[in-house]
């Protein structure tokens, strides 16, 4: 009995010796030696932003065992912080992280994959992407372009800037000279602001040379990390422009098919990592730094209801004017729209009531 027992055993570890035997081969076939290059449009001082690059390629090496390897280069080290998306579609780079409204100016097209301004929150906004067919059309509008791309992290609602005088009317905007990342140039221009597309690192000495008379970039983290606080004192609230702001990662289409699926999915497996971790941790660090903000003297002020409903309505009527001339747009915004009210609706029952009784009980000191 004991005999038979031994046969048996030994006769399993015999096929299965074998079996690893054949399939060590196919998989070392399966994972080849890869070195890609991947730029990011942001500096190595943003620690979350640029984080989560650091945190991709990390996983993408740990999960290969090393046979994959990104070596990443920060803002300016090998292409412009505003040239990203150029460098990933010439073939420069093989990747890289974007915000991809910096680039409307090619096709307004470009802003659905960072967040169409007065439209969804964060939470709202990833679900289009992803459930919603949102990033099934961003995706058919960039396959002619020769890139793909992947939701790479985001920063929730952002804050509206830093001032050197008060934004109390619609009035204060004409003739403001107002760095503002992409897409909201638009709108905010057709209320008389003169907007200025900016990389991270040129904003501060533009701000304290009154190059600008405001500019703003996420929230208090990265904003105390830039210095704005030390050259303008007033910081407004909301970023109506990003109520949710999604980071992109571009791929280069050739160096994508060249690749094998296991890679492919590793890739889309970080940047699922990166996007799952980014907004808890600025979640985290935002409270602490409004916090140091205040106390040293920042002036917290909210846009009036009259600059907001002005600002929303002027969005969705040239949203309008934009679809009626571009079809990738329209496709994108048709999607949105339908999306929208259900999922608004249904966050105005549960987050929205919720959240608003916290809000009172924090306005009461019981929090």
């Amino acid at each position: 009995m004991e005999r038979r027992n031994f046969i048996k055993q030994a006769g399993f570890g015999t096929t299965a010796v074998a079996a690893t035997a054949l399939a060590t081969p196919a998989l070392a076939q399966a994972m080849p030696e890869i070195r890609w290059r991947h730029t990011s449009a942001f500096p190595k001082s943003l620690d979350t932003l640029f984080g989560g690059t650091e945190q991709f390629a990390k996983a993408i090496n740990e999960m290969s065992d090393g046979k994959f390897q990104i070596r990443i280069f920060a803002a300016g080290e090998i292409v412009p912080a505003l040239q990203v998306y150029d460098a990933v579609q010439n073939g420069t780079v093989e990747c890289g992280q974007d915000a991809a409204y910096y680039h409307f100016g090619k096709d307004p097209s470009f802003v659905f994959e960072t967040g169409l301004p007065f439209s969804l929150n964060q939470r709202q906004y990833y679900s289009w992407l992803r459930f919603g067919g949102g990033h099934e059309l961003i995706n058919d509008f960039y396959r002619p372009l020769g890139v793909r791309s992947f939701t790479f992290g985001g920063t929730a609602c952002q804050m509206g800037g830093w001032f050197r005088k008060e934004i109390n009317t619609v009035e204060d905007l004409r003739g403001l000279k107002f760095r503002v990342g992409g897409f909201a140039g638009n709108i905010l221009r057709r209320l008389g602001v003169v907007p200025q597309q900016i990389g991270a690192g040129d904003i501060y000495p533009a701000l304290e040379r009154g190059t600008i008379d405001g500019a703003e970039w996420v929230g208090p983290h990265d904003d105390e990390k830039l210095g704005f606080n030390k050259v303008a004192r007033f910081y407004h609230y909301p970023g109506w422009w990003e109520g949710a702001s999604c980071g992109t990662l571009f791929i280069n289409e050739r160096a994508w098919n060249s690749i094998p699926k296991i890679y492919q999915s590793m890739i889309e497996a970080a940047a699922g990592l990166v996007t799952a971790s980014m907004v808890p941790k600025y979640d985290a660090l935002n409270p602490q730094a409004m916090k140091r903000l205040l106390a040293g003297g920042t002036q917290l002020k909210p846009f009036s209801t009259p600059v907001l409903q002005a600002c929303y309505d002027e969005c969705w009527q040239y949203y309008d004017e934009v679809a009626a001339q571009n079809a990738p747009f329209k496709r994108m915004l048709d999607s949105l729209k339908a999306f929208r009210p259900d999922n608004v609706a249904w966050f105005r029952v549960a987050e929205g009531s919720f959240d608003s009784f916290m809000h009172r009980m924090s306005a009461a000191n019981r929090i």
